[in-house]
């Protein structure tokens, strides 16, 4: 069972860093958090997503305009204006490379503050860092493989980052529940969020964008949420307080 703790360790690795990182430190800074502990959730966000990595700076622009525009033309990821998945996929993918590569104009209310690394991007974002990742997935599925079924986890090693992607941006605008009804689309995927660590509360996320716990009702825990307040606790972080209306 070698691999599938493996597979499981990097599904759950790549996705905290996802949300704690990505989407909720560097898109809407629900936090704050020193320069040496920035540069360090860089290099684990590398680490856990490997071939798959993001950058915080074309992610982090990137889900704000998804906010902003969410379910009309310009959401960079929305299935009201893609005909499948694969579709919205290869969209987003795309909307990444020009934001990453400065090949489309992003207004200014988009990139503040906006953590950025490049020459630390430039590296693990590149070819060489994916293949060498990928070929380390292989050689340890090579040596510790016990079953010809273990094989069929090692395209999710290679793809970790747009299948957690496609999950709640895909998934989570069709099929779920809401706690809010608003002008778009998002839905909670799960009542108890045990297969995205919080983010699949997409509704409530959409209906409080500021908000460090995605949880609203008292069934809807957030691990990620958990985990930022230890953090928080410890002084490895520093949450923002944040004043809500209309909880209920």
């Amino acid at each position: 069972m070698l691999i599938v703790t493996f597979v499981l360790v990097l599904w759950y690795g790549g996705l905290f860093f996802q949300s704690f990182f990505l989407h909720r430190y560097a898109a809407h800074q629900v936090f704050t958090m020193s320069k040496t502990m920035e540069k360090i959730a860089f290099i684990l966000t590398w680490i856990f997503q490997g071939s798959s990595y993001l950058s915080a700076y074309g992610y982090g622009i990137m889900h704000r305009m998804h906010h902003a525009y969410t379910d009309t033309e310009k959401d960079p990821h929305s299935p009201s204006h893609d005909p499948n998945m694969f579709a919205m996929m290869w969209k987003t993918k795309n909307t990444y490379q020009d934001i990453n590569n400065q090949r489309i104009f992003i207004d200014d209310r988009f990139t503040k503050n906006v953590p950025q690394w490049k020459s630390f991007d430039l590296f693990a974002g590149s070819r060489f860092s994916r293949l060498l990742w990928i070929t380390g997935y292989i050689l340890f599925f090579a040596f510790f493989a016990t079953a010809w079924w273990q094989w069929l986890l090692l395209p999710i090693t290679f793809l970790m980052a747009p299948i957690h992607g496609v999950i709640i941006n895909w998934f989570g605008h069709i099929y779920g529940y809401v706690n809010y009804k608003m002008k778009n689309t998002s839905k909670n995927l799960f009542r108890f969020d045990f297969l995205m660590m919080g983010e699949g509360y997409h509704n409530n996320h959409h209906k409080h964008a500021s908000r460090a716990n995605f949880g609203v009702k008292w069934y809807e825990i957030d691990i990620t949420y958990l985990i930022i307040k230890l953090l928080n606790t410890f002084g490895v972080i520093q949450l923002k307080p944040i004043k809500l209306k209309n909880l209920k």
